[in-house]
């Protein structure tokens, strides 16, 4: 009998999530709004911790496309991106008929290198295009250099937006991910940290900013008794019963991300013993990752399709990092600036299972196809 697939990120859910729902139930609060959605993002919010106020969209993109719109992102302009990222975060751009611009990986954290950034923007300006902001991913829950890309930003006056879809519950310096920037980015999807089956979340400083951003979100009604439109408005809100997954998931948070640093230190106590393998780790004490993914740098290209494959006899799921945009056939003709260290990422990267529900018997599975990899094959 086949032995069930080891997914790389399965959704965890706990059974709380369903009293949240016949609450929303009995009350006949199945609408876009409700208590439970405020409940929802005043609850994300105080564990931010930070004075920021968040509004729930229904998913990451939707966040990215209107933190890029409210940092008045439109045609013509260029916005820096991260180049190893997944394409959600620079699609929004193309929605506002805006132009990415791509910028490298640094090796510490394999988030934007800020090197590459200050070249892009100096290159920018000296061809008169001053960039409209900065897209920072917190690749895989790994937070990027933020002393340094905040330092670039306030020389030369370019916002930052984070995407922290990968990266909820991570901090640098003691600071949460998603609060550092003018605008920042959460994902519930599926596969992340905790989810409300799809939806996402964009973090503002102001209540001003969040107002509108709920305008933006539910279709730009003006005030008027009846439905009036004087710009163009998205149907981006949260349900009020996505919302009721996400207050479930908010309870077990914590142990979500302690179960996937426990699972980064299975990982590390495997590839202590193997020199050919490198691991994503923290470059020191400033940085507390989630660890949403581990994620191992093999010695070639050859010997990661080797173990991809290998693993997928275990029926065990692994998955190359991602492809960085400046290679994918969408972006072909758009500006870049680095070196190939986002290109070897990608060749040699490869993601692990790391899911908050892995058993046991999954992990000495995952153990056992490692070691007859690396000792045997």
């Amino acid at each position: 009998m086949r032995v069930n697939r080891i997914h790389l990120s399965p959704p965890h859910m706990t059974g709380t999530e369903q009293s949240y729902i016949a609450q929303a139930f009995h009350d006949n609060w199945i609408a876009p709004v409700g208590p439970q959605l405020s409940l929802f993002e005043n609850n994300v919010a105080e564990f931010l911790n930070d004075e920021v106020y968040v509004t729930a969209l229904q998913s990451g993109t939707a966040a990215i496309h209107l933190g890029l719109k409210m940092l008045g992102v439109s045609k013509g302009d260029e916005v820096l991106c991260q180049s190893l990222t997944f394409i959600a975060s620079v699609n929004p751009v193309l929605y506002l008929g805006a132009t990415p611009v791509f910028v490298d990986s640094e090796k510490n954290t394999w988030n934007i290198c800020p090197k590459s950034l200050e070249i892009a923007i100096l290159d920018r300006l000296a061809n008169g295009i001053r960039p409209k902001a900065i897209i920072v991913v917190h690749l895989y829950g790994m937070p990027a250099q933020m002393n340094k890309i905040l330092a670039l930003s306030e020389k030369f006056d370019i916002p930052i937006l984070e995407d922290t879809a990968e990266a909820f519950g991570s901090s640098f310096k003691e600071k949460l991910c998603g609060t550092f920037g003018a605008f920042g980015t959460l994902s519930f999807n599926g596969n992340k940290i905790i989810t409300t089956s799809g939806g996402g979340a964009l973090i503002s400083k102001s209540v001003s900013d969040k107002n509108q951003i709920v305008f933006l979100a539910t279709q730009a009604k003006d005030k008027a008794p009846h439905y009036e439109h004087s710009e163009i408005g998205y149907n981006y809100r949260m349900s009020n019963i996505s919302a009721c997954i996400g207050l479930g998931q908010l309870e077990v948070l914590k142990s979500h991300i302690d179960l996937r640093r426990k699972n980064h230190r299975f990982y590390q106590d495997i590839f202590k013993e193997i020199p050919s393998v490198t691991m994503l780790v923290e470059p020191n004490g400033d940085f507390f990752s989630t660890h949403w993914l581990s994620v191992i740098l093999l010695s070639s290209l050859e010997q990661r399709e080797a173990l991809r494959l290998h693993l997928e006899q275990y029926n065990i799921e692994s998955r190359p990092v991602w492809k960085p945009m400046h290679l994918q056939p969408l972006f072909c003709k758009n500006l870049y600036f680095g070196n190939d260290l986002a290109e070897d990422l990608f060749n040699r990267g490869l993601c692990l299972p790391s899911g908050s529900n892995l058993k046991a018997e999954d992990l000495s599975r995952i153990h056992d196809a490692l070691k007859d990899f690396f000792y045997n094959c």
